[in-house]
């Protein structure tokens, strides 16, 4: 779709997501969002190697403790982000482009308005914040120096990533993931020029992540403002309209809790193991950091593949062609698997070599040991669980997606990380993420075959009617 002529798109864009093979459109559409998630993934650990060696223990501990607020910030990015993606898609599965370039306006003034209230939130009570995600007196300083450059710059980063998610679900999977890559590319460059050159620290590491991805919004935002693309910003686009403002918030809300929930989890789990880790709580929680940057990197590559299935799944929803829908989500689900086996296998089988990237402390890569090998006990099946929160995200059930997120993060977890611990310690943190992980994955299935009884019923009935 991306080599054809603007009149070309207008007739292949609908027919391609509506005709090629299942397959065909998964490696066409997944493959640059996986290519995207591992280099942004990879440039996470990569950064974080650059602070653990350049900067020392606690920084790589001091970057834990922002996760969670990162999540924070993440998550007013995609409320709008993921809620727009879909719609465009289905708007394009009903042959409506014009509706689908109203969302890009709308996304990007939205985008705008919630960067500008995180930054306000952020920089009058970063530190208050920070104590309150589990920082000490003794990693306070790191965890400031990077969240004060990351949150002056989220305009930028707003933009760019809503704009991206927009530009993968409106038919440019390659643009994409160039952009993706454009951002990963320069942070790795600028990255050890703040951090060794420079001798900026923790806050090189922050410039550099902004750096990347100005260039990739200055990327992104000229496809939307060339006419020549499929769906581009239009006048009409400027107007804010409430229905699709609802319908937005209303897709999105489901990854916005998702990342809030992994933010208040994320501050139970460090809270735990300051607690139960005694002297070596700095150094455990910089453990986490390390086990949540490796598990990421796995997960992130799975997003790809939803991120790929998306389109395929709010298009075909929207033409009621359930077979396709169908075939997208098993096949979805068979490739997450693979994705989380590799996982599982290598960090059951070399967790201390994985360590040992990130730091030299012996301390930590111990904890870290002992982490990872309960951790990632039942990762096999968290793909298949991450698949199918994000099918009924992509055929427009948010609450579907928001009850499988509100239940593996918050019903399962808290309750299990509030227990546990106090009988079993710091291994019992480990042990409540991976149980957590499990009856999350059992729910999300049987909610799955249920409820796919109704859809192929209601989509059947459709077609019956038309």
């Amino acid at each position: 779709m991306e080599n054809n002529t603007t009149t070309g798109r207008l007739d292949s864009a609908p027919n391609q997501l509506g005709s090629a093979t299942i397959g065909q459109l998964l490696l066409q559409y997944s493959l640059p969002a996986i290519i995207a998630s591992l280099a942004t993934s990879l440039y996470n650990i990569i950064d974080s190697i650059f602070i653990g060696r350049g900067v020392g223990a606690m920084a790589i501990t001091g970057l834990a403790i922002t996760f969670p607020l990162m999540n924070l910030v993440i998550a007013f990015c995609v409320l709008v982000a993921v809620g727009g993606a879909t719609i465009s898609s289905i708007f394009l599965g009903q042959r409506n482009a014009d509706k689908a370039s109203i969302v890009v306006g709308n996304v990007t003034i939205l985008c705008l308005l919630h960067s500008i209230f995180i930054m306000a939130i952020g920089l009058l009570f970063l530190d208050q914040i920070l104590y309150f995600f589990g920082a000490t007196d003794e990693t306070l300083p790191y965890a400031r120096e990077f969240m004060f450059i990351i949150i002056l710059g989220t305009p930028i980063s707003y933009v760019f990533m809503g704009l991206n998610n927009l530009m993968r679900a409106t038919g440019y999977p390659k643009k994409a993931m160039i952009s993706a890559l454009l951002s990963v590319g320069i942070n790795i460059v600028v990255a050890p020029l703040t951090i060794f050159v420079f001798k900026l620290g923790i806050s090189g590491a922050a410039i550099a992540t902004i750096s990347g991805q100005f260039v990739a919004f200055i990327w992104v935002l000229s496809h939307f403002v060339s006419k020549k693309s499929y769906i581009h910003f239009t006048r009409s686009c400027w107007r804010l309209s409430s229905s699709l403002v609802r319908k937005m918030y209303s897709i999105g809300l489901s990854p916005f809790l998702m990342n809030c929930c992994t933010c208040l989890v994320v501050v139970f789990i460090n809270k735990a193991l300051l607690d139960n880790a005694g002297a070596d709580g700095n150094l455990a929680v910089g453990a986490y950091g390390i086990i949540n940057r490796t598990s990421t990197f796995f997960v992130m590559i799975v997003f790809g593949i939803t991120q790929g299935m998306q389109p395929i799944l709010g298009y075909n929803f929207g033409a009621a062609n359930w077979p396709r829908v169908k075939q997208t989500l098993s096949l979805g689900m068979l490739l997450a698997t693979a994705v989380a086996l590799v996982g599982f296998t290598l960090t059951e089988v070399f967790p201390d070599t994985i360590s040992r990237l990130f730091t030299t402390d012996t301390g930590m890569v111990a904890i870290a040991r002992d982490g990872f090998r309960i951790f990632f006990m039942f990762f096999p099946v968290v793909g298949i669980q991450v698949v199918i929160q994000n099918y009924f995200q992509s055929i427009g059930k948010p609450k579907l997606s928001i009850f499988l997120s509100l239940t593996r993060q918050l019903i399962f977890l808290l309750p299990l990380l509030w227990v546990l611990p106090r009988y079993f310690g710091v291994t019992g943190v480990w042990v409540s993420m991976c149980l957590s992980d499990f009856i999350a994955f059992t729910l999300a299935l049987v909610t799955v075959l249920i409820m796919n009884r109704r859809i192929a019923k209601q989509l059947n009935t459709a077609n019956k009617h038309d």
